[in-house]
């Protein structure tokens, strides 16, 4: 069994290089793929192809991680479309974006001297999960316009929606604790 390890994700798992997946078809293609390259299968072979066993088994985690991951797979159409995110150095965002932020900052600080923190985190999360939601069907209407501009700008708010809900979940666990 031979992998291209040059090849991209979607070329790897045989789906069309677009925003919208079918996800059963890239579960069965992943299965289909640890089966044939789990190093266990190579453990009699050269060193050379034990390696490249090795290699090929991680790609093909590496590339299924990636495309199962809304957001990783929107950043991943953007890379292969040559659009940077800038994730450092790009702060430029729409003030109202901005705002939003702060009011979500700020009702998680509120949250942890709530008279039921619990109860305020999940309506924060609520409102994330809407905001994320959003943020997904814009990049997929970006996308299958290749409208790449809006779609960056839309990555970019994701991103910071996406790092509001981890921590909301990690406040989460240390307020369960």
């Amino acid at each position: 069994m031979q992998v291209d390890l040059s090849s991209n994700f979607f070329d790897l798992f045989g789906l069309p290089v677009q925003f919208a997946i079918d996800e059963s078809n890239l579960v069965a293609r992943f299965q289909e793929l640890q089966r044939q390259l789990h190093p266990d299968r190579f453990a009699s072979r050269p060193a050379a192809e034990r390696r490249w066993s090795m290699q090929a088994a991680s790609y093909v985690n590496e590339g299924y991680q990636t495309l199962k991951n809304d957001l990783k797979r929107a950043i991943y159409l953007l890379k292969l479309n040559d659009v940077s995110v800038d994730e450092e150095t790009d702060t430029h965002m729409s003030p109202m974006f901005l705002m939003e932020q702060m009011e979500y900052r700020e009702s998680l600080e509120a949250a942890e001297s709530a008279a039921d923190p619990l109860e305020k985190l999940d309506a924060v999360r609520k409102q994330l999960k809407a905001g994320i939601r959003e943020q997904t069907q814009t990049f997929g209407q970006a996308a299958g316009s290749d409208n790449w501009g809006e779609a960056r700008t839309t990555v970019r708010q994701w991103q910071f929606l996406d790092k509001l809900a981890r921590e909301v979940k990690s406040l989460e666990e240390r307020l369960d604790v």
